[in-house]
């Protein structure tokens, strides 16, 4: 066993014998760390699923080893006394060996590229967001009032003109300048959008999810991203739980309390979940099937904010049970998930 503690430009290693015992210490580049394990007969190499680590796993399991990445939070309570590089890599390569570990699948190319485009179209729709947001409040300092939304907002603006607001000429051109801010962000949104939408067209799984009548381009992108093929997912419920859309417990002397939803996990998935069951209740709950009934029941006697979690734990579930049937999604998926 190996275990790799990775550094922007040094790594510690430490390595395991049969026994569990520490048998090497070094610390060298990724440039070293890559040649060392090249050299090494077939052994397993641990490693926290932190930036770099896919590239570098990659990089291992083209060698012939077994790669195991883990969450750093899993690794923690393995470090021995106080914290240093080298007790990291033993904590890190003692941690691999427990049978009941948790381990990270390894990231493809594309998916790392994938993650990194919903980044970037992320930032800039916050950007986009934010100056939506200053734009009103410039204009309510002036005496204008403006409904809220972005497409309201621009429509009103259009209709309305930089000419036709009664504000001085150094806001008017204020105002002009953040107008084109914002129609320059949104065509670089619009590019990722269409860029997204092309990778749904041409990739089998992105199009199995986006099959999914609540799950669209960005979601399926992001989902394909994420989680592969969900086949580090036993059950369907696992899946849910990794989001962070299930109930937290509390339990002790044999009473169990279940708190509100853990928020573990991946937050712009679960944010772009949630979103995306907010927009399609209404729809849902008035359909004449399972699915309308079940959430008619919750409504009656949940709050809807508990109901559209609950429909978003239920949409990762049949995320699940698409990926790993392979199958184009059916209302009997619905059922099983």
């Amino acid at each position: 066993m190996l275990g790799i503690d990775l550094g922007k430009n040094s790594c510690s290693l430490a390595g395991l014998d049969a026994a569990g015992a520490v048998v090497m210490r070094r610390k060298m580049t990724r440039e070293g760390v890559m040649a060392f394990t090249a050299a090494l007969p077939a052994c397993v190499v641990a490693m926290e699923a932190c930036c770099g680590a896919h590239f570098l796993g990659r990089v291992i399991a083209d060698q012939g080893h077994t790669v195991r990445l883990m969450s750093p939070e899993y690794v923690q309570p393995y470090v021995k006394a106080q914290k240093t590089d080298d007790r990291d890599a033993e904590a890190i390569a003692e941690a691999a060996t427990r049978p009941t570990m948790r381990f990270v699948t390894l990231k493809s190319e594309a998916q790392l590229d994938l993650q990194s485009l919903h980044r970037a179209r992320e930032r800039l729709v916050l950007a986009r967001t934010a100056l939506i947001n200053q734009l009103p409040a410039v204009l309510l300092e002036r005496g204008i009032t403006l409904a809220k939304g972005r497409a309201v907002l621009m429509r009103r603006l259009e209709e309305v003109g930089s000419e036709g607001l009664a504000v001085s000429d150094r806001t008017r051109r204020l105002v002009e300048d953040l107008l084109e801010e914002c129609d320059g962000l949104s065509r670089r949104i619009k590019a990722y959008d269409d860029e997204l939408a092309a990778v749904v067209r041409s990739d089998e799984q992105a199009r199995r999810l986006s099959s999914i009548p609540w799950v669209g381009v960005i979601n399926a992108t992001a989902l394909l991203a994420a989680v592969g093929d969900g086949s580090a997912f036993a059950k369907a419920r696992d899946l849910a739980s990794w989001l962070g859309l299930t109930p937290r417990q509390h339990s002790t002397g044999g009473r169990t309390r279940m708190l509100g939803i853990s928020k573990r996990g991946n937050r712009y998935l679960r944010k772009q979940l949630i979103d995306g069951a907010r927009a399609t209740l209404p729809h849902l709950a008035a359909k004449p099937n399972a699915m309308g009934a079940w959430l008619q029941q919750l409504l009656a006697r949940s709050h809807p904010n508990v109901v559209v979690v609950a429909l978003a734990a239920k949409l990762a579930r049949i995320v699940w049970a698409v990926l790993r049937r392979k199958a184009l999604f059916d209302h009997g998926t619905v059922a099983a998930a």
